[in-house]
């Protein structure tokens, strides 16, 4: 029986091998392919790893592209309400006292020069609501009315529009425009946990309060607050329906929105499942085959999942 043989130079073999069985080297080369269940668990490992890679991109890109999004088609239907003169100016509906705003319906523009940020405000303080812009509580007298208000907004996550918020200083000034016209604000000073409140406003006058997370990025150490008196002449407010003592727990300064969960455990057993049967159809169908039709099955479930998991974060984070 004829043998093939393989001549290779000195540098690879030694010396004084000079022919090698072709068999022999092909032997060397073949690898034995992993068992299946291993194969199957190093995909789940690594597309879980690459899951929690990628909710790391979506709170600090992704979730930015979601609040300019809707800053952009919010002041475009705000600025067509103003128009119109169906903007509200209360807590319920123009034209209906009985039937409160929803959660999330655009209700002023802050426009701060100092910090060079003019953001549409939204009528509720949840983490859903503010994943678009700063939201008012709902508690409060819109901007611009008598009383004391206030909007709350993110210091770091979804763009962070009150991340600049302590570079005010007293004496700056800054505008709401709401369904009853532009109003002028002074900036008295910044408050922290601990500070002596200000006297409230006198009878008749305006006050907005300026709320986001105070400490580092990610690492809130409390509320700061900036107080800013109303020095254009304040508006007409109608009666509030809504008390602070109706308001949910998610709406409060550094609460999370604890109804994320229900949402957060469909959507994640549904991910948990794809990720099993993308391990399997690795294994049984093929490399390529299988992440053509995985990535954007997966794609879909993990944004699904981090934008739950993200409302459980510190609405003012």
């Amino acid at each position: 029986m004829t043998r093939t043989v393989l001549r290779v130079p000195d540098s690879v073999w030694d010396p004084l091998a000079k022919e090698v069985p072709w068999e022999a080297l092909a032997g060397r080369r073949r690898r034995p392919p992993a068992p299946a269940a291993v194969q199957a668990i190093a995909t789940a490992i690594t597309t879980i790893s690459v899951l929690l890679l990628g909710f790391a991109v979506y709170i600090g890109f992704v979730a930015r592209l979601h609040h300019d999004r809707a800053q952009f088609t919010s002041f475009a239907n705000f600025r067509q309400e103003l128009a119109l003169g169906t903007a509200p100016t209360g807590q319920t509906v123009p034209g209906d006292p009985t039937r409160l705003l929803a959660l999330g319906a655009p209700v002023a523009v802050l426009t701060i020069p100092a910090l060079g940020l003019n953001e549409v405000v939204f009528e509720g303080t949840t983490g859903a609501v503010m994943e678009k812009g700063p939201g008012h509580l709902r508690s409060t007298p819109l901007p611009g009315q008598a009383g004391t208000s206030e909007i709350m907004g993110r210091s770091t996550t979804y763009g962070g529009p009150f991340g600049n918020l302590a570079s005010l200083i007293p004496g700056d000034r800054f505008t709401v425009t709401t369904g009853q016209g532009v109003h002028q604000y002074t900036v008295l000073d910044i408050r922290r946990a601990g500070y002596p409140q200000p006297a409230p406003p006198a009878a008749g006058h305006g006050r907005l309060v300026l709320a986001t997370a105070d400490g580092g990025p990610f690492a809130p150490e409390g509320v700061l607050r900036v107080d800013a008196d109303l020095t254009s002449p304040p508006q007409e407010a109608a009666a509030r329906v809504l008390t602070s003592s109706r308001l949910s727990s998610a709406e409060q300064a550094l609460a999370s929105d604890r109804s994320a969960w229900f949402w957060l455990v469909i959507v994640g057993e549904a991910l948990i499942i794809a990720v099993g049967l993308v391990a399997w159809t690795r294994v049984t169908w093929g490399r390529w085959q299988t992440w053509l039709i995985a990535v954007p099955v997966l794609g879909f479930f993990g944004l699904a999942v981090a934008d739950q998991a993200a409302r459980l974060l510190p609405n003012l984070l």
